[in-house]
């Protein structure tokens, strides 16, 4: 495979309009950077690695933090162990496309920020109330946003089933269930701010389901913020369109091009905003298709 081959691939892959695929290709950007400065301070002994893994991680000591404040965001996209960069990015794939499947492609990214911002808080809380407040514990990885999109998942959609490898056919409700237990478990085994930070993920994927099922989506703002379409939509007043009435005398059959017609549009319209956004008639009429076809 050439260079010119390689490159068509990736401008593809991320022009999908998948904001999954776009969270997996900066982590892994971050990722490599990280690591070629790292061999290369290795044998410039420059200190310049130590200086930049200061900058994106999150520091727990508050009085650190206040000047560092950006690392509550750069912390949810850095990682430098490749075993860690490799379960989280398994895991965002994963789950990530569960997520955006069921609930649309417009809140990936506001719930992986929100859900990181959330872990990362607790994990400084934690660390602040339980540990030793002078203390300045530093922590990067994705693993709070990732448990956040897993969870949240899991809430909308408890009964769906992933294969697992060894295991077989598992509901996601008892997948997030049991990575819950677990974290809990081994919270003081030596990663009790990275378990914190996983917990405060996971807490807020669960109370972002429960919240949005009763009306209010905690992503609205960021949703606006990162798409056009809904900043031009929210200028412009609402019209009604205009709808002629059917004549009793003439009925109209629907031919294949009006079919696919309507089908693409609840395509765009799950890709968006998920299956859940569609009306109970929308989805009638896809299971009507679906059988027909």
């Amino acid at each position: 495979m050439n260079g010119t081959s390689f490159q068509s691939d990736i401008r593809y892959w991320l022009r999908q309009g998948n904001t999954v695929n776009h969270l997996l290709f900066w982590n892994i950007i971050i990722f490599l950077a990280l690591n070629l400065l790292r061999l290369v301070d290795r044998f410039s002994q420059s200190g310049m690695y130590d200086w930049v893994y200061s900058q994106v991680a999150l520091h727990s000591n508050l009085s650190i933090f206040i000047v560092k404040p950006w690392g509550l965001i750069t912390y949810m996209f850095s990682h430098v162990q490749i075993f860690h960069i490799l379960f989280n990015m398994l895991n965002l794939f994963w789950f990530g496309n569960i997520f955006r499947e069921m609930l649309g492609n417009q809140r990936v990214l506001p719930v992986y920020l929100l859900g990181g911002l959330a872990g990362g808080l607790v994990y400084m809380a934690a660390y602040y109330l339980m540990v030793h407040n002078s203390m300045d514990a530093l922590m990067i990885g994705a693993s709070a946003s990732v448990m956040c999109l897993l969870v949240a998942a899991a809430t909308q959609v408890p009964n769906y089933e992933i294969g697992l490898l060894f295991i077989g056919s598992v509901k996601l409700k008892w997948l997030a269930l049991a990575l819950v237990i677990i974290g809990i478990i081994t919270m003081f085994d030596g990663n009790f701010g990275g378990v914190m930070s996983h917990l405060g993920g996971a807490a807020f994927g669960f109370a972002y389901i429960k919240l949005l099922q009763n009306g209010t989506d905690m992503a609205r703002p960021l949703i606006w913020l990162f798409t056009p379409s809904e900043r031009k939509s929210s200028k412009q007043p609402a019209t009604k369109k205009f709808k002629p009435k059917k004549s009793p005398l003439k009925i109209v059959k629907k031919t294949d091009e009006n079919t696919q017609s309507r089908l693409d549009q609840l395509l765009d319209k799950i890709n968006e905003k998920g299956y859940s956004s569609l009306s109970a008639e929308e989805k009638a009429w896809l299971e009507k298709v679906s059988k027909d076809s």
